[in-house]
């Protein structure tokens, strides 16, 4: 509306101001005179305010109606004033009409709010994009066994289902047949697959990996997990309070300002020269003149360049409220998986026996986990093609489900990469391996080595998981330590965060024996374990009870109700569509030390508002009295028009104040 407005209005203000006496004997030009010509002005002004006024005077009203003046009413004060003296003027001898002024009032009143509004938020996603977590279609079983394709919201409690690998789970329940591993991210923030089998609830809108499963329906439709979330997610939302702007605070004692300062020189002026036609233009002088040029666009104008320069440092801001808050943090919380940490498993040790080496023992394991894609086996081939280590030929490869798996090393081991050089010993040709838990070598039956066996527990302190290398059934040859791997950026965060006196604190779904091991190593104030979904946006609460400002940094399903329910709601760009659209400010990189970009933009914006505010109503501390006439008993005063142009100027010291914002230091 505004943008619309703005534009139009623009077009018709150009010919008012091109004919204008005022603009005309300022610049030192004639305009052409024709038949009519004298209407122009006028005529066009009638229109821009009547069509580009009208927001203002509407929303004045609900001002008015509220009984909370505000930046509205002092508009509509102003540009009311202004066209009711501007018309009178032209039937009035003695008096010259600014209708110049009035539109120009108007357009940048549009342009300020047109900008303003851009950088509000728009009407959140986030319940959609948690609605698009569930399938639509659910395979049913029936009593011959036989499956039937049907809709989710057919389902009842106490159907049985099959769920696919890869497919959705349709419907909280639990398994009745079937072994398999399912993605649980999404709603836990484990980082990790967690295994099935008959007995063990699942919950909707979770991946099934690589088997199949029979879950027997146990709730439904409002009553899942998810909808819970969802609900959360509602609730937070709707919490969130109204905060007002400080130019409109600023507005509303400025507009009993200004009938105040308009009545007192109206009744000086009339008790010093009766009623004559210039206590009328003092009154207009001071309403004019009070009117927010500057004031309009003191906080707009930095919020635009605000947002450009955020975007240009990969910050996304789509609540304006929340980037302000940003500035007065004292507690950041951060979800672990995939903020901190990297979200998936990397290998952080490795520990070999007897004659072989690592490079041995991650040829083997790269060989071994050649075609499978579960994320301990990425993780060792990401490890294997980081070191430049060749994989080794492997054949008879077979799954030992719950245990681990089972191969053949064909011929000789290669050699490292071109970086090491020498061959190393081998280990006999065609030899079994195995690869897995303390589950396999409890079934073998195999002693680890001391040394193997106090990396192991080592490993298990810092809550990591061990994955051992057997060769022949018979001896432990490797250990290899995997956990998720902690983000180099997250140690600068928030040591950085430190320096500026914020908190931090972490959430995560994870054990409490990981939580202390992430907080421990990155020096985290204090940190929340096992935390379930619906227990996520609660502790966010208990911070805030305790009076503390709080960001939530996320990037899963999981954390969209505490990013909505925190003061300032951080979402990673490259998380889930459902955190992105629930965060208030989102992270186009997967790097925390944009949240340090975040905060020092924010108090620089809010410094570059206070700024401008200070000028835009300071101004007015000392035109009013000169528009008021306090220098009239020495010449001096200060008519309507040329009042109108020291606002102006003041409107253009506000705009170069709000772009050396442009220039502030970032650098995290």
């Amino acid at each position: 509306m505004f943008r619309r407005r703005f534009w139009v209005s623009l077009v018709l203000s150009i010919p008012v101001i091109f004919f204008s006496e005022f603009i005309q004997g300022v610049v030192g030009y004639t305009a052409p005179t024709f038949p009519g010509s004298v209407w122009i002005t006028p005529v066009l002004s009638v229109v821009v305010f009547a069509y580009g006024g009208l927001p203002f005077l509407s929303m004045a009203r609900t001002e008015l109606t509220n009984r909370e003046p505000g930046m509205m009413m002092l508009i509509s004060l102003a540009i009311t004033v202004a066209f009711v003296y501007s018309v009178a003027s032209l039937f009035l001898e003695g008096t010259t009409p600014f209708f110049w002024e009035l539109v120009t009032l108007i357009d940048i009143m549009l342009l300020g709010h047109w900008m303003e509004m851009r950088s509000v938020r728009q009407a959140s996603g986030a319940l959609d994009e948690l609605a698009k977590l569930m399938p639509d279609t659910a395979e049913r079983v029936t009593e011959g066994g036989d499956t039937e394709e049907v809709p989710v919201t057919d389902l009842s409690e106490g159907d049985v289902v099959l769920v696919r690998p890869g497919a959705s789970v349709p419907a909280d329940g639990e398994v009745v047949e079937g072994d398999s591993s399912v993605d649980e991210s999404m709603i836990t923030g484990e980082s990790k697959p967690v295994d099935k089998e008959p007995g063990v609830e699942v919950v909707a809108g979770t991946v099934n990996q690589d088997g199949s499963l029979r879950v027997r329906v146990t709730k439904t439709g409002d009553e899942t997990t998810l909808a819970g979330i969802m609900r959360l997610v509602d609730e937070a939302q709707k919490s969130k309070s109204r905060t007002q702007l400080l130019a409109d605070r600023a507005a509303g004692w400025l507009f009993y300002v200004a009938l105040a300062v308009a009545a007192l020189t109206a009744v000086a002026w009339v008790a010093a020269v009766g009623f004559e036609i210039a206590v009328l233009e003092r009154v207009v002088t001071v309403l004019v003149i009070a009117c927010p040029h500057a004031l309009g666009l003191a906080v707009p104008l930095v919020v635009a360049i605000n947002t450009s320069t955020a975007a240009q440092n990969g910050i996304l801001i789509r609540d304006r409220i929340a980037m302000e808050e940003a500035r007065n943090l004292d507690t950041v919380m951060f979800d672990k998986t995939g903020t901190l940490t990297k979200g998936e498993q990397g290998i952080v040790g490795v520990e070999t026996a007897g004659e072989w080496d690592e490079t041995q023992a991650f040829a083997v394991a790269a060989g071994v986990e050649g075609d499978s894609e579960h994320m301990i086996a990425r993780a060792i081939r990401d490890a294997a093609d980081e070191r430049g280590i060749r994989r080794a030929k492997v054949s008879d490869f077979e799954n030992l489900r719950g245990l681990g798996v089972r191969a053949t090393v064909d011929g000789e081991l290669p050699r490292v990469s071109e970086r090491s050089s020498g061959e190393r010993s081998d280990p006999r040709d065609s030899e079994t391996v195995h690869l897995g838990g303390p589950n396999l070598i409890e079934k073998l039956g195999v002693e680890r080595s001391e040394a193997i066996a106090s990396f192991a527990d080592q490993a298990g302190s810092n809550a990591q998981t061990v994955i051992y290398l057997i060769h022949d059934e018979s001896e432990v040859v490797a250990a290899f330590a995997l956990a998720d791997v902690v983000r180099e950026e997250s140690r600068r965060t928030i040591e950085a965060l430190h320096e500026m006196g914020i908190e931090v604190a972490m959430l995560t779904g994870d054990s409490e024996d990981v939580a202390k091991a992430v907080a421990g190593e990155l020096g985290i104030d204090q940190y929340f374990a096992e935390v379930l979904p619906e227990e996520k946006d609660t502790k966010v609460e208990r911070l805030q009870s305790e009076g503390k400002l709080v960001a939530m940094v996320g990037d899963g399903v999981n954390d969209a109700p505490a990013l909505t329910r925190a003061d300032v709601g951080i979402a990673i760009g490259s998380g889930t569509d459902v955190a992105i659209e629930s965060g208030d400010i989102i992270l186009v990189e997967n790097n925390p030390l944009d949240v340090i970009r975040l905060v020092k933009l924010s108090k620089a914006s809010y410094r570059k508002m206070q700024e401008n505010l200070v000028w835009a109503t300071g101004y007015n501390v000392f035109a009013l009295p000169l528009a008021a006439g306090v220098l009239a008993p020495v010449g001096i005063l200060l008519s309507p028009a040329i009042g109108a142009v020291f606002m102006s100027l003041s409107t253009v010291i506000v705009a170069i104040n709000a772009r050396r914002l442009k220039g502030v230091d970032l650098s995290a």
